[in-house]
Parts: structure tokens; sequence; C-alpha cells
């Protein structure tokens, strides 16, 4: 084989790098599904998924007879270097979930006076199994 055929081209190596990006999303996708059937198995109403607006999305809006949600999904396999997705909602992904509550409820006049607050769910997508599995799910996870 000759040099140039071995080398993977940049077009080449765009195409892995969207290809894993679309695989993460499907993932993601898929553990936002999974919260919220176990959210509506156990009463909840589910609003919205993936709400987008400019300070970015909210993966699960849902609500019962006391509160309002604004959950975030976190979804994992083996490799997880931030303890299964909780270190990356840190301060700053904080205030850009909370100003898109805000879009929300801007949007939804008739849910302002609901007490509202955000959970974090932790899913884990084993490499071998299609089964996730809910790690935790952390109720009032954070308050600004």
């Amino acid at each position: 084989m000759s040099e140039s055929t071995d080398r993977i081209s940049p077009r080449q190596s765009d195409l892995q790098k969207s290809s894993k990006r679309l695989a993460a999303r499907q993932v993601g996708e898929a553990g936002e599904q999974f919260v919220a059937d176990l959210l509506k198995a156990s009463g909840w109403k589910i609003l919205a998924r993936q709400w987008r607006c400019y300070w970015g999305e909210l993966d699960v809006v849902a609500l019962d007879r006391n509160w309002l949600i604004f959950v975030e999904v976190k979804t994992r396999s083996d490799r997880s270097w931030d303890q299964n997705g909780l270190l990356s909602i840190a301060p700053k992904k904080q205030q850009k979930l909370w100003r898109a509550a805000t879009e929300f409820l801007a949007d939804h006049p008739d849910l302002e006076r609901l007490p509202c607050r955000f959970d974090v769910a932790l899913v884990y997508n084993p490499p071998i199994s299609s089964q996730l599995e809910l790690l935790s799910y952390l109720e009032s996870a954070f308050s600004l």
C-alpha cells in the first residue's frame, strides 16, 4: 500500500467524529426518554422534552400536583470521568438551566406560580447490554 492510502484524510476524520457525536446524541436521547418514562410511571405529567431556547436545553420538564420540575439527564458509560455526569453540572451549567427554566415559565405563564425545582438523573449505559439503568435521581439537586 502506498503511504497516502494508509492515512485517514481530514474528511474521513471529520466523518468519524460526526459519527461519534451522533452516537453520543442518540445515547443521550435514550437516557432522556428512559427518565421521562420513569417519571410518567410514577404519576408525573411530561410537559416537554428537549425544550430549547437561547440559553440551552431543558431535557425533561414534568408536573405533578405539587411541583414543576426541570430534570437534567446525564447518561454515561463505563468510561465516565465526571462521576457519572454529576461533575458536568457545574455552576455555569446550573445558571444556564435556571435561565432556560425562566424562559420556559415566560412561555407558560399558567405554570409560574407553581413551586419549581431542579432535579438531576444519572443514567448508566452499559457497554454490553442495551438496558439503561438509573444510577441516581437527585431531587432539588441545586438551587440558585
